[in-house]
């Protein structure tokens, strides 16, 4: 402002040297002209500060040293007057000289600086300078003739310049309140929108606090994503867009129920069909987002693969959109990369050899081929697997107060839950719950998995009741509580049980083992309603690399092979495929195996329906023999192993299912067949001709001979008839 006060004081000095006060203050009236004078030598000096704050002090050092110049030749032209060397006028011509190059340098600089300035009321002060200056001029030049009008144009100037400067400053204020107003609304509208994205984080920060194996996943896809989208020249802009909209890639998660998300076996197509709609749910939540540019394209295209066999639409090739063919690799990495409920990390060369084998099918060539640059020079950020702490990833303070404050909840949440996911009966963890449990142990610790299951539970629950049933449950549920304490025990459904038991190796388990079911079958001795129960196990050691889903696999076969060869026992599944399979059921005697039958369903078969239903028929069949006199007969196909070759229980399995088809089509539909063991059929065959029994069998051989291409089993059969005798 200060040309607004260098014009006011101008225009007080004219109008006190025009007044009547002015008699007062100077009796000679020649001071008007001496006013005069003073007044065209200090002009310069407020046209240049004027000047020069209306430039924003773009020639300011000039400015400076002109203003210099005249104030100089003011004080010397004044101490010459005062000492009647010389007066104003004689000097004049000097001061005039200083005022032309000043008008004429603001004028050229003025011109130059409006032509490349908008505002209206620049130019308008470029006019009263201008007026100014022209009647400054006229001043200077009337001085030599007319000194009745002395001090006029130059008042005349200062006013037009003051009504401008006014008029400008009026403006100014206006543009200064519309500066700071649009300064409110900007600060206001950043506060707004560090506040949305801290919102969506932490939705974002929610949604994995259900998972802690997915905690940070998040983050680190967006920096993965960050170093592609960098090495494809994208703007720092882009960038951060991208980064953003990565955070929320999963947010459709939260629509799906949390035991398919920390599901440690393989999913069912069911199972697998739900988790796969979290691209569609994302999708919807994100699509009214305008704050984040891609967030709903990238939440519902970065499960597309670049061949079309992704999900949800089957887009392929450049129809996905980049962003979500940046994320997709992004986020596959950190998948692969990163420890699983149900594995560990993949090594570094597994990985690689991951993305290279699945360049051009699964994802973009392009961004894989950078992708793979970016691992082999080793610019990817490294996490440290063993702290998932949000405080990890360098998050603002605020988020990570969030954060934290979330995955607490989170956590006390998931603990609440995970009081109720306990067997009230027998106290030990249900399915899911242990199946989590015992994953993540597996995770940490190599030992064994044991599948555990009580036998003849349905025939104590029939004829004791189902009270009785639940004391055996329960017996068994405490003394697998005692052994939780190394491990993790967890009741999977009816009478079925899974341990595991780190640290430990096949004599120590046997010796445990041993143990369990010595004390199991004193309890049940003890208790006559419980007399029938016994324990069947299979086992599988396993080791930290082993997957969950694996270990159940083998230890449930395990198992099945025990309940095959006469429960009551445990088996090593790593004993099988080296145990003498020949020898498992083929030595069975057939008569031990028809009083068996005959022990009113107490049976040493596979434990099924089928089998149930084939002891009751044999009943049948005995009482009709002996009412009717009619001949039935009980007959045996087993498959025996050859002595040089030890197959494996897939090979077995398939043998058995050529057999049991043979068998089916073979025999008539008054006969009845079941598969009795691991390696053994029996069939009863109702009223037929002794003589033709061995042709039956000859047909049954040719058929499955027919169907099976594998030498290493030779089946054989015997026979006897059912008799009275034998009720």
């Amino acid at each position: 402002m200060e040309y607004l006060g260098w014009c006011m004081v101008m225009g007080a000095v004219w109008m006190l040297g025009e007044s009547k006060f002015r008699q007062i203050l100077v009796p000679n009236a020649s001071a008007l002209g001496s006013l005069c004078f003073v007044m065209i030598l200090l002009c310069p000096i407020p046209i240049l500060f004027f000047a020069d704050s209306l430039q924003k002090g773009l020639h300011h050092r000039f400015y400076v040293c002109l203003g210099s110049i005249a104030m100089i030749n003011f004080a010397v032209c004044t101490i010459l007057t005062a000492a009647g060397i010389a007066d104003y006028i004689e000097t004049m011509p000097v001061s005039h000289g200083i005022l032309a190059i000043t008008v004429a340098t603001i004028f050229v600089h003025l011109f130059q600086y409006i032509r490349t300035e908008k505002n209206k009321t620049d130019r308008l002060l470029l006019i009263g300078l201008l007026a100014a200056i022209l009647c400054i001029a006229v001043e200077t030049t009337s001085v030599y003739f007319v000194t009745l009008m002395s001090g006029l144009f130059v008042g005349a100037g200062m006013l037009i310049l003051l009504f401008v400067n006014i008029v400008r400053a009026i403006k100014n204020v206006q543009d200064i309140e519309l500066k700071r107003q649009q300064s409110e609304i900007r600060k206001n509208q950043e506060q707004n929108e560090k506040m949305s994205l801290q919102m969506i984080q932490t939705l974002s920060t929610t949604i994995e606090a259900k998972d802690a194996y997915t905690r940070g996943h998040s983050y680190r896809v967006a920096q993965y994503a960050a170093l592609i989208a960098e090495e494809l020249g994208w703007t720092p802009e882009e960038i951060l867009n991208l980064k953003r909209a990565t955070h929320l890639h999963d947010i459709g998660k939260i629509g799906i129920p949390d035991p398919f998300l920390n599901k440690p076996a393989q999913l069912t197509d069911d199972e697998y069909n739900l988790i796969k709609k979290h691209t569609v749910i994302g999708a919807e939540i994100l699509k009214d987002i305008t704050l984040i540019p891609h967030a709903a394209e990238i939440a519902r295209s970065h499960h597309e693969r670049y061949d079309g066999k992704g999900y949800p639409d089957g887009l392929a090739g450049t129809e996905i959109p980049i962003h979500a063919r940046i994320v997709a690799v992004a986020d596959c990495y950190d998948a692969l990369n990163s420890r699983r409920i149900y594995r560990n990390a993949l090594p570094p060369e597994v990985v690689y050899e991951e993305f290279r084998k699945n360049r051009g099918t699964q994802f973009d060539p392009e961004i894989t081929d950078i992708f793979l640059k970016l691992l082999k020079e080793k610019r990817l950020p490294q996490w440290d697997p063993s702290q998932e702490e949000p405080d990890t990833y360098n998050l603002p303070d605020m988020q990570l107060t969030v954060s934290k404050f979330i995955s607490d909840i989170m956590a006390t949440i998931k603990s609440q839950e995970d009081a109720k996911s306990y067997d009230f009966l027998t106290g030990l963890p249900m399915r899911n719950l242990g199946e989590r449990l015992t994953a993540e142990f597996m995770q940490t610790h190599d030992g064994c998995l044991v599948f555990l299951d009580m036998d003849n539970l349905k025939k104590i629950n029939d004829i004791y009741g189902h009270k009785a049933g639940d004391r055996a449950l329960k017996c068994l549920g405490k003394l697998l509580q005692k052994r939780a304490d190394q491990g993790i025990s967890c009741r999977l459904g009816g009478d079925e049980f899974l341990m595991f038991l780190p640290d430990t190796d096949p004599n120590s388990l046997s010796l445990q083992m041993d143990d369990l079911f010595q004390k199991f079958h004193t309890i049940t001795t003890d208790d006559p309603e419980l007399r029938f129960a016994t324990l069947s196990a299979g086992l599988c050691l396993c080791s930290t690399d082993d997957s969950f889903e694996d270990c159940y696999s083998k230890a449930d076969k395990a198992l099945y092979y025990v309940k095959q060869n006469g429960k009551n026992q445990f088996f090593f599944y790593q004993q099988i495929d080296r145990s003498t399979l020949a020898a498992s059921g083929s030595g069975k005697d057939l008569e031990l195996v028809a009083e068996s039958l005959q022990k009113s369903g107490i049976y040493v078969g596979a434990l099924d329906l089928n089998y149930r239903d084939f002891a009751r028929q044999y009943e049948y069949m005995c009482q009709l023999v002996t009412r009717s006199q009619c001949r039935c007969y009980l007959a045996m196909i087993t498959i025996e192993t050859l002595v040089d070759t030890v197959p494996d229980i897939e090979s077995i399995e398939q043998a058995l299912e050529y057999m049991e088809q043979a068998i089916r089509q073979n025999i008539r539909r008054v006969d009845i067949c079941t598969r009795y063991s691991s390696l053994q059929y029996l069939i009863i065959l109702f009223e037929p001709d002794e003589t033709h029994i061995p042709d039956i069998i000859e047909r049954i051989f040719t058929q499955y001979y027919h169907q099976c291409d594998s030498h290493d089993f030779q089946p054989s059969y015997e026979y006897l008839e059912i008799s009275p005798q034998e009720l």
